[in-house]
């Protein structure tokens, strides 16, 4: 699916995946050697997310029902964790850098397709 900043107007992401079941929300990118400049994933429900056994940095976008942006942890690393985000309905992980001039907390994102 692609993913669109509406408050910005730029494209976020082209190639976002979804993981919407314990498994896939639980193993998420893990399998994964990196991402693509375009690629994403959402997981959903979701509120919080770990880097356990994952072997690159990625931004991690968690969003409210709205799709409004509650907060961007940039440059997660491997083995951490992120912080518990209050109200958050879901998260979209992208690779590291590419939050930086397209997302900010407050932006309202839309997936498309």
């Amino acid at each position: 699916m692609k993913v669109f900043n509406k408050s910005k107007d730029l494209a976020v992401s082209s190639a976002a995946g979804r993981a919407d079941t314990f498994m896939t929300r639980l193993f998420g990118l893990i399998p994964r050697r990196s991402l693509g400049a375009e690629e994403g994933l959402w997981l959903e429900p979701c509120a919080m997310i770990h880097m356990c056994f994952m072997s690159f940095p990625i931004d991690a976008v968690f969003l409210d029902r709205e799709g409004k942006v509650l907060r961007v942890v940039a440059d997660l690393k491997p083995w951490r964790f992120s912080p518990w985000v209050f109200g958050a309905r879901g998260v979209l992980e992208l690779p590291a850098g590419r939050c930086s001039g397209r997302v900010s907390e407050g932006d309202v994102l839309e997936f498309r397709g």
